[in-house]
């Protein structure tokens, strides 16, 4: 068993990326154990060899007996849904589909066996190749669209449905977690191919995605069927991201292949340009197509942003998808106006669905980003904006100068030829995306030499700068202490946060306020007009009177309601002398250490359950999540992701941690593995601090393996509170607290009234959702004190406000239909 006190040191991303590539490296290695999918990569590359196929894909002749598609089926050539995955339309697809398959096939074949995956492969070949084909035919027989004739005229070989189709009936057997990512990602990247480039493949490889959907719902998935919505904060983010940078690959994409056959082809010219895809196959000038990509790669980029929660990259966001609607909006009735004046328009309709999608995606993703606007909390360090500002503005100013002061001395070499007022209006025009020059165009154009040169590059440098110092923004090492204000209250904390929430206001959402000396402070956080604190002052016990009624002040100076929230008895007794009424919110459970031994009658569940685990070779082991390797914290995600999504209300936060507050270098994880590094639960634990040094630890994160991957050790939860309690004695800690149970109480009594009474009605009613009785239930077994916990107010008249305010602090997610969701599991 590790030493609590010994962590390794942080990976650098560097580290984490080999991670990644690693669990990749391995999969084609495993392939040796998946027959079938070897045969299959065998087999496409011995029929490419053996026909000439591998360089430049089958012959015409060939296509028209192997390539599947409507005018081949018409001729009889029934067998062509087969024969199509056989093949590829180059060397690069070649390679590319024999990785994927090895990959894909492989997870496949281990997971179901060697018979149960062929049998699956050809059904989702076949059906997902039909089920598209029959699409087009129906599409070119109902509508009068150029786009679905030219589906309907073409053909297509290549694999890449079927592996489409295994990953999405391989998810239907993944975890919550897994089965989300796997599916969104791959219908994502089959839509945006579709609505981008539009080609008969693109087609083939959604309708064969849904049918592997269907095959694995009904083949391969086991255990509960109902449909999880809820995700973590951590998830959305990541969802979010991925959806965003979908809508940039899409023209990045056309920018590269030139296949522009799509829908949404239009939005090819709001992201990249014109320029970057018109001479498709010929020598374009690469500054011309980097400077058309800034737009598509300003979204890559927010989208990193996003993906850490950053709220910058929020707003960024929401402010570029705004400029983007205005952009497309006035596009797409110019392009429109413009169509109508050359007299190009013989079915209006045709026009409108090719144009409406400018305005459309903009105003989609506004509304996406609006909608999970609460997942992107994530602040900066102070200052590193205004100096990313101060450094672009520095750049641009140091440019323009060079663009003028060179230009001038080249100005013949523009057409026309120009002066300096000419050049220093004209730079600001020359930073717009190439495709936004149709809206604005540059008043000349540079003919040779180093003009050519001052004009296409400078720009592309500029815009270099703003990406990368965006992009450096987003993904720098995490910082704890987001502003001074945190930092300050570390210190504190450090030397006086002896309580066991203590270390809860270092959590983001909180605000802090210092008392008179700088020796104490309270951290709070306001939600409608209420400031609500995050347990007690941290500070010199014996100031404690003297800070909560200087807090009072300083609300009371802002006209804010004072809410002490989950506070200890001293804090009540203090109030108290106010005349203030308090109400008992939670009750705490902590075991004092320094001779704890579980033995006994009282403590039969804990030694059986450590005795267990012995027995099925499963063991302890305290890491931190940070620092943890990829499979484990992988494993962590989706044990967190299993349990939130059997809630009827979304992951609730402030008193209460998830993935994000385990990043927290300062919080140790004790998790169960077993031999196969399978984790059957984890804890963390949160340090209490006296002078410097962790004096006792608090549970916070608390998660069992569940679903259709449970691994079935009984009573991992109190084999790893158990051996964490024991770890932690022998390391000199003083307590272990295992938290507060929100709206229970290990001994009510039973002459309890009012207000009261009334919270122990809603803790019962409540009891189906989170079941925090039962947690307090299952905490009893460790035979610990009980601490009440207590809601100090300075007034009956504002519980009202004081309760929307708590239930916003941990539930600021909550959406009606949410509401309407609990409200069936509480009747």
């Amino acid at each position: 068993m590790t030493s609590p006190a010994t962590v390794p040191a942080p990976p650098t991303g560097g580290a984490r990326w080999r991670s990644w590539a690693a669990v990749v490296w391995r999969q084609p290695g495993r392939a040796r154990r998946a027959p079938v999918t070897v045969l299959l990569v065998a087999a496409i590359w011995i029929v490419g060899a053996v026909s000439g196929s591998l360089l430049h894909g089958p012959s015409d002749e060939l296509r028209e007996v192997v390539a599947v598609g409507l005018p081949t089926l018409s001729d009889g050539a029934w067998w062509t849904p087969v024969t199509s995955a056989l093949f590829a339309d180059d060397l690069v697809t070649y390679l590319l589909v024999t990785v994927a398959l090895l990959v894909v096939g492989a997870l496949c074949e281990r997971r179901w066996g060697s018979g149960r995956m062929a049998g699956i492969a050809l059904l989702v070949q076949v059906l997902g190749v039909a089920a598209g084909l029959g699409a087009v035919a129906v599409c070119d027989a109902v509508f009068d669209w150029q786009w679905a004739d030219y589906l309907a005229s073409g053909s297509a070989v290549g694999a890449t449905p079927l592996v489409a189709g295994l990953l999405m009936a391989y998810s239907a057997g993944s975890t919550v977690l897994w089965r989300r990512r796997i599916r969104v990602g791959v219908f994502t990247l089959c839509l945006v191919a579709l609505l981008y480039g539009g080609q008969l493949q693109d087609v083939l490889r959604l309708s064969t995605a849904l049918i592997g959907l269907l095959a694995g719902v009904v083949f391969v998935h086991r255990g509960d069927r109902r449909i999880h919505v809820h995700a973590t904060r951590h998830e959305t983010r990541v969802l979010v991201a991925v959806v965003l940078a979908a809508t940039a690959l899409g023209p990045i994409l056309i920018a590269v292949t030139g296949e522009i056959e799509g829908p949404l082809s239009a939005l090819a010219d709001l992201y990249v340009g014109p320029s970057a895809y018109g001479d498709a196959g010929t020598d374009r000038d690469l500054a011309q197509i980097l400077l058309s990509v800034v737009p598509a790669l300003i979204v890559l980029v927010l989208a990193a942003g996003l993906r850490r929660g950053r709220r910058f990259a929020w707003w960024a966001t929401l402010l570029f998808h705004t400029l983007l609607l205005t952009v497309g909006a006035f596009y797409a009735v110019d392009y429109y106006q413009w169509a109508v004046d050359n007299d190009l328009i013989n079915d209006g309709t045709s026009w409108v669905a090719w144009l409406v999608p400018l305005v459309l995606l903009p105003v989609l993703i506004i509304g996406l980003l609006l909608i999970t606007r609460r997942s992107f909390t994530v602040e900066a360090p102070a200052g590193v904006y205004r100096r990313l500002g101060l450094t672009v503005a520095g750049l641009v100013a140091g440019l323009w100068a060079v663009f003028v002061g060179l230009g001038w001395l080249v100005a013949d070499e523009f057409d026309p030829p120009v002066g300096i007022t000419d050049l220093i209006v004209d730079f600001p025009t020359r930073l717009l995306p190439t495709g936004y020059l149709s809206i604005i165009e540059p008043a000349f154009e540079p003919a040779n030499g180093l003009g050519r040169l001052l004009a296409d590059w400078i720009p592309v440098a500029v815009w270099a700068v703003v990406l990368v110092g965006l992009l450096r923004s987003f993904v720098s090492a995490r910082v704890d202490s987001a502003d001074a204000d945190r930092a300050r209250a570390q210190r504190i904390l450090q030397r006086y946060g002896t309580s066991s929430l203590s270390h809860l206001t270092t959590w983001d959402g909180n605000s802090y306020w210092f008392a008179t000396g700088e020796r104490s402070f309270v951290a709070y956080r306001v939600e409608g007009g209420v400031a609500i604190t995050t347990g007690d002052p941290v500070g010199p016990p014996a100031e404690l009177p003297a800070v909560i009624e200087e807090f009072i002040a300083f609300c009371g100076a802002r006209h804010w309601t004072v809410c002490l929230y989950s506070v200890t008895d001293a804090v009540r007794q203090v109030t108290d002398g106010f005349g203030w009424p308090s109400l008992q919110v939670a009750e705490e459970t902590v075991l004092p250490l320094g001779s704890l031994a579980f033995t006994g009658k009282k403590f039969q569940d804990i030694r059986t359950a450590i005795s267990r685990a012995g027995k099925s070779g499963i063991t302890a082991e305290w890491i931190t999540y940070r620092t943890a390797p990829l499979s484990i914290r992988d494993q962590i995600e989706v044990i967190s992701e299993e349990w939130v999504s059997d809630k009827a209300l979304p992951e609730m936060g402030f008193t209460l941690g998830g993935l994000d507050e385990l990043e927290d270098p300062a919080v140790r994880c004790l998790i169960a593995v077993d031999a196969e590094r399978t984790i059957h639960g984890v804890t963390s634990w949160m340090p209490c601090y006296s002078d410097g040094e962790p004096i006792g630890w608090t549970l916070d994160f608390m998660r069992r393996r569940t679903g259709t991957d449970a691994a079935g050790f009984k009573g991992v939860m109190e084999f790893l509170i158990g051996t964490a309690a024991l770890d932690l004695q022998a390391q000199g800690a003083q307590f272990l607290s295992l938290s507060g149970a929100p709206l229970a109480q290990a001994h009510p009594d039973d002459d309890q009234a009012g207000v009261q009474r009334l919270l122990q009605v809603i803790g019962g009613t409540m009891e189906p959702v989170y079941g925090f009785r039962s947690l307090l239930r299952f905490k009893a077994k460790f035979q610990p004190e009980y601490r009440p916990m207590y809601l100090c107010y300075p007034e009956a008249a504002v519980l009202p406000r004081i309760g929307l305010a708590i239930s916003r602090a941990y539930l600021p997610t909550m959406t009606v239909r949410q509401v309407v969701r609990m409200m069936g599991q509480l009747t």
